[in-house]
């Protein structure tokens, strides 16, 4: 069956509902209207539903299908209300409110005459929509997306997706280029999403629709960052006529090939494929003394290059590609760490070049990545990525946060343990770890959350996710019965020996209402705040559990984050600057408490928030104990602010009684 085949019968349905619902009295209407909104639904959860159901949007009007209701008035809705009522409300709202939005597609595209909703009020109506939910089309889902009780958040990000195509991305060059910016300052490891924006913004403006401007500037950058970064590559060629051009080029015209390539790189976090194709070629053409001006490397990474050069070169023999061309940053930010200097890494990054897949592998990561490169590329790529970055990782579209975390504090902290687990899943299909002195083998082991293999994650994670979250598990189930948080045990036992025995929880575990959160609260701050635990700064990242809240503030859930440093920032400010896997760690958590992931002294991946107000979202923290204690009081007044903030949030109904 094919997939118009599959999309005529709801379609059917629901032109015959549509036509009950106005011939329908205004009592029957209240009776027919959760019907033709349970037929839509299914036209619109269909991969190709979305512009039959943009045709049917007038008709649906017409039947009444907004009366009664706050879609009633277009004039009267608010865009910014949009983004929360996708993301929060029940499935019959999520579906009145797309059909209001394709509604108003049809009148901005002059496609419907609606004396009450005028086409340029219609466009801007949109324009902001879009522009106000960028994140969702840069593929960023936060965990309140995530864990959205509708189950329609794929058919939400297709209904965004067909808004920006049908009205071009012109409309949202200002916002567009400065979410781009922002998310690329983090460094994302999955950055598909990123650069099918650049391209959408690339088209328009070759199609001539684009004013001139700063944000012109800007999307200027991006583009030719990707598609023409160099002299040679400036009007896009192609790569077999840059090859070419390489070819009869003299050293002076490939070094600055090489340095405007590695410049590009470093200013945006974009590699293009040329840059791909150029990394490959030099060692081939007898040029590879240009390596390191092509990946941009200090002396740091210069002189891990020269004591590496063999495995160097078989890494970007075996994993870069123009496919895979985001290894190129991978391998300089690796060199730049210096990790190759421990004595098991270069050693596993060896045996990991010469270890076959598994049949298993081979297929998850055919399934994940395509099979335009063999799954080896992908995953050698891939460990690159990671490794050169590892608080970039995210954890997709997937409730598997402990497992991302645990990946990146491994990938920052443990680099040759995370080989061997990987080396492991590729021999063997399984890896084993150990709970309180017992083995756990994940090939015995039932599913976690992630039942089958994670198709929007990078490769590292595509292989071990599903393993880990196995492990997790099984972590868990042999805590149940013990009156306390699970993570007290968990946490240490998963991550390593390095994460705090100490362990502190904001509630009852019974009861889920706060305890003694102000002595929690001065726990933290002698754990963590310098100027009051005699100025012990974190030497290794450690896990801990915040209430993500939404931009009204709400409780969403439970999230794993990991505190990798507190310092002071470039106005003094005291931030705790942490690692969250949920894709973006930019996110608006409600009563001003917006995390910020660049101008604060962020590293690549890391958020950061003011010390108060990251200790007012947090519920479970770990101490190593080896700091000095509280060695200066913390002012009552700064306590209450942050109980204050807490309790304005996910903390509202959860006070002892």
């Amino acid at each position: 069956m094919t997939e118009t085949t599959a999309l005529e019968a709801p379609l059917r349905n629901l032109d015959r509902l549509t036509e009950q619902l106005a011939g329908a009295s205004r009592a029957g209407k209240l009776s027919y209207r959760g019907r033709v909104l349970d037929a839509a639904a299914r036209v619109l959860r269909h991969p190709d539903g979305m512009a039959p159901l943009a045709e049917r949007a007038d008709a649906l009007d017409r039947a009444g299908i907004f009366g009664g209701t706050d879609w009633a008035t277009p004039a009267a809705l608010l865009p910014g209300l949009v983004g929360n009522t996708l993301r929060h409300g029940d499935a019959a709202t999520v579906v009145l409110e797309a059909l209001s939005l394709l509604r108003f597609l049809r009148a901005a595209r002059h496609e419907a005459h609606n004396p009450a909703l005028p086409a340029e009020h219609a466009h801007h109506f949109l324009t902001q929509v879009l522009a106000l939910n960028l994140d969702r089309l840069a593929g960023a889902v936060s965990e309140a997306d995530r864990m959205a009780a509708h189950g329609l958040g794929p058919s939400v990000d297709r209904l965004l997706g067909f808004l920006m195509a049908e009205l071009g991305a012109d409309t949202l060059l200002a916002p567009l280029v400065d979410e781009v910016w922002r998310l690329l300052s983090q460094r994302p490891l999955q950055i598909d999403p990123v650069k099918s924006m650049i391209t959408q913004i690339a088209v328009a403006l070759a199609q001539g629709r684009l004013a001139p401007g700063e944000a012109h500037l800007g999307a200027d950058r991006l583009i030719s960052a990707l598609f023409g970064p160099s002299g040679l590559s400036r009007d896009d060629p192609g790569l077999e006529v840059y090859l070419r051009r390489l070819d009869t080029a003299d050293d002076l015209t490939v070094q600055a090939e090489a340095t405007a390539m590695a410049r590009a790189m470093h200013d945006t976090g974009l590699v293009s494929d040329y840059h791909a194709a150029l990394v490959r070629w030099l060692p081939e053409a007898g040029r590879a003394g240009m390596i390191a001006h092509a990946l941009g490397l200090s002396s740091t990474g210069l002189d891990a290059l020269r004591c590496y050069e063999a495995l160097v070169h078989c890494l970007i023999r075996e994993s870069v590609r123009p496919a895979t061309a985001q290894a190129v940053l991978g391998l300089a930010l690796m060199l730049e760490r210096g990790i190759l200097y421990a004595p098991p890494v270069a050693p596993s990054l060896w045996r990991l070049l010469e270890m076959p897949l598994s049949p298993t592998a081979d297929a998850a990561l055919a399934t994940a990545c395509g099979t335009a490169e063999p799954a080896r590329v992908h995953l050698l790529a891939g460990v690159l990525m990671l490794l050169g970055n590892p608080l970039g990782i995210g954890q997709g579209n997937n409730p598997t946060c402990q497992s991302a975390r645990a990946l990146a504090m491994w990938a920052l902290n443990d680099p040759d343990f995370l080989l061997w687990l990987l080396s492991n899943v590729l021999r063997h299909d399984r890896v084993v770890m150990y709970f309180e002195g017992q083995a756990l083998d994940s090939s015995t082991l039932p599913p976690g959350l992630v039942s089958g293999t994670p198709l929007d994650a990078d490769p590292v994670s595509v292989l071990l996710v599903p393993q880990i979250d196995r492990i997790y598990a099984e972590m868990g189930r042999r805590t149940v019965g013990r009156g306390e948080d699970p993570h007290r045990w968990i946490n240490p036992e998963l991550h390593g020996w390095w994460v705090g025995r100490e362990f502190h929880i904001a509630v009852d575990v019974t009861t889920g209402k706060l305890t003694d959160h102000a002595g929690f609260l001065r726990r933290f701050h002698a754990g963590y705040h310098p100027l009051h635990n005699g100025n012990q700064i974190v030497i290794h990242p450690q896990p801990a559990g915040i209430a993500v809240t939404d931009s009204m503030g709400r409780f969403v859930g439970w999230h794993a984050i990991a505190i990798t440093r507190v310092a002071l920032d470039r106005s003094g400010e005291m931030r705790v600057y942490f690692f969250n896997p949920n894709n973006d760690s930019g996110q608006d958590w409600g009563g001003g408490v917006v995390v910020s992931t660049s101008g604060m002294g962020e590293r690549f991946g890391e958020g950061s928030l003011p010390f108060g107000q990251f200790a007012s979202r947090l519920y479970i923290f770990h101490d190593d104990g080896l700091g000095g204690g509280q060695t200066a009081p913390v002012d009552d007044a700064a306590i209450t602010e942050i109980e204050t903030m807490a309790q304005g949030s996910w903390a509202a109904d959860r006070l002892p009684e």
